[in-house]
């Protein structure tokens, strides 16, 4: 069976299972006879992999997505169509991802104190200098070149409210590994039934990560290497050029002001439950004019693809699939998580 090559909020992925990035990876496992392993109890299982670096890789990910939400009407939400990527490592930090979107791609390179972010749609190029004084803060969002951080921040993210379990083993790109179950415990209030991990066996760090909602044997959401070398990568690999005649745009990291405005976009609650609250811009719900031409309006969209509702928070539209739920009022107010749409509401009402 092919992947589906849907597209993907990361807004909407990230606050549904508590970590950005999920976007990036993906492919049902190869096939083959699970390997038998040595024992090993869910606790080491899940410190080892939280405490290991990840090592130099070369490797192939691709995305099967079935969460179903309907992108183009959730204001805020980054739209990635992922056919596949091509993920490096150097083992040290520097890291390379290579993503295919349709006859597009993009090119991220992280190299010490320098990112670059480069699109063949447009030949543009974006040169970030991250001086030493921030280089140990988070990088900017959607830069990550590891397929193995989504995995590891959301297992450090939900463990403390999850049960966890090793539930046999699986072979992963040809690679021996561990399946490692994530189970919400029953106070959490999440779409969600379970997350499963396939750890390598040797290497300690995920091949796998599978979202598992109620009512489908099938994940909602699928990320695995299907194919992946630990082997050391050249340094060349993380040396990036432009393309000639294209437009480059440099900039500079910088720590922010005490006193900078912060985005008025914040997370409510923890674990299995979490909620991204947030207001979109009045220039997000106006009517706009799209890449055909034709003028596209958000809010039209919401009526087209969402339900009427109304309640303490005011009015607006509620977007529900098996995975996710997303609330976006009529004044621009939106609530998005992988949890019933009365969590969204009480989120509402603490903004």
């Amino acid at each position: 069976m092919q992947p589906k090559k849907k597209a993907i909020t990361a807004a909407v992925t990230g606050s549904a299972l508590g970590v950005a990035g999920l976007a990036w990876l993906a492919v049902p496992a190869s096939a083959g006879e699970a390997p038998t392993l040595p024992q090993i109890s869910a606790e080491d299982l899940v410190s080892s992999v939280l405490s290991t670096q990840t090592p130099a890789l070369d490797g192939t990910v691709k995305v099967d997505n079935n969460l179903g939400l309907p992108t183009t009407s959730l204001p805020g939400g980054m739209q990635l169509n992922v056919d596949s990527a091509h993920v490096f490592n150097d083992g040290a930090g520097n890291g390379k991802i290579s993503i295919q979107q349709g006859n597009a791609d993009t090119t991220i390179v992280r190299n010490d104190h320098t990112i670059w972010t480069y699109s063949s749609k447009d030949n543009s190029a974006t040169k970030v200098t991250v001086p030493s004084g921030v280089a140990t803060q988070k990088a900017p969002e959607g830069i990550s070149s590891d397929p193995t951080a989504a995995a590891k921040q959301l297992m450090d993210k939900v463990r403390q409210s999850s049960t966890v379990s090793v539930e046999g083993t699986a072979r992963v790109a040809g690679r021996a590994a561990y399946e490692l179950v994530l189970t919400p415990k029953p106070t959490e209030r999440t779409l969600l039934r379970e997350v499963r991990v396939a750890v390598d066996a040797e290497k300690r760090v995920p091949l796998r990560l599978a979202v598992m909602t109620y009512g489908s044997a099938d994940p909602a959401l699928q990320i695995a290497f299907s194919d992946v070398e630990f082997t050391p990568q050249p340094a060349s690999e993380f040396q990036f050029t432009p393309p000639q005649g294209a437009k480059v745009t440099e900039k500079q990291a910088q720590s922010q002001p005490q006193n900078a405005a912060k985005p008025d976009v914040t997370t409510v609650g923890d674990g299995w439950d979490t909620v991204l609250v947030g207001k979109a811009t009045p220039q997000a719900m106006a009517p706009q004019q799209g890449k055909n031409g034709r003028q596209v309006d958000p809010k039209a969209l919401l009526g087209q693809f969402g339900k009427r509702v109304t309640g303490a928070f005011g009015s607006g539209y509620v977007i529900t699939t098996n995975a996710a739920t997303a609330l976006i009022t009529d004044d621009g107010r939106f609530a998005i998580g992988a949890v019933p749409q009365q969590v969204l509401i009480d989120a509402l009402g603490t903004k």
